[in-house]
């Protein structure tokens, strides 16, 4: 059980240190960001948003950044997602992002260390309540229609997932936390892309990282994929 804890959680109680094997925040840049118009992406979330089992610039938002600038599109992304982080992880150290970065467009994944700590549904909505306020009203806020969430994956079907519970109820949670995390961002005007039927489609067939929990670096790549030609050129 504890091993599994670290793999998922870092073992980590709120408020305290990353642990030695967390990713640091990662930055992603190009010399022509700073164009007129350029994008600056921040990707909020924790193992799920930095890549953990490959690396980060296999990571969803490093893969749909290389995409955009195929489009022609000026982008950086500030990734400061690590392994382990929770909602109040996100809100103490990710949200300060937004003043002195100011992004013109923001991804949210967030829940799984919520879930696996036990915070329940009404904790894990108002934790979102207080993010998304920030994103969109705080210093560095963008606009709703640039505010994307997205869904934790099924890591219920991961063979590393069964020291946290029978398979069939973590599923159910799962749901249940995207269900709640989609609510809340249609409720302030954000979008809500809906991967999860990739996701579990690529559970099953197994397209995990070497850490038998994480999605794959091929998997990341599809969800890049999957957002490219579900959101607007650049984000919109």
């Amino acid at each position: 059980m504890l091993a599994l804890w670290w793999t998922l959680a870092g073992l980590r109680c709120a408020g305290s240190a990353p642990p030695p094997d967390a990713r640091a925040p990662s930055d992603v840049a190009s010399a022509d960001v700073t164009a007129a118009g350029s994008v600056r992406y921040l990707s909020l979330g924790d193992s799920f948003t930095i890549g953990t089992g490959s690396l980060p610039a296999e990571a969803f938002p490093s893969r749909l950044v290389e995409r955009w600038r195929r489009q022609g599109c000026a982008v950086e992304l500030r990734n400061p997602a690590v392994n382990g982080y929770t909602t109040q992880d996100v809100i103490d150290r990710e949200l300060p992002e937004l003043e002195g970065y100011r992004p013109t467009f923001v991804t949210l994944a967030v829940g799984a260390n919520d879930l696996v700590r036990g915070r329940d549904e009404d904790a894990y909505r108002a934790q979102l309540r207080r993010i998304l306020q920030a994103v969109l009203r705080g210093p560095g806020a963008v606009s709703a229609s640039r505010l994307v969430a997205l869904p934790q994956p099924d890591w219920s079907l991961s063979p590393a997932a069964s020291g946290f519970g029978e398979p069939e109820a973590l599923a159910a949670r799962i749901e249940r936390f995207n269900a709640i995390l989609r609510e809340e961002t249609l409720a302030v005007g954000g979008r809500y892309v809906d991967l999860f039927p990739l996701m579990r489609r690529q559970a099953r067939e197994g397209l995990l990282a070497g850490d038998g929990l994480h999605p794959s670096a091929a998997a990341h790549d599809a969800w890049a994929e999957a957002l490219a030609a579900a959101l607007p050129r650049c984000g919109g």
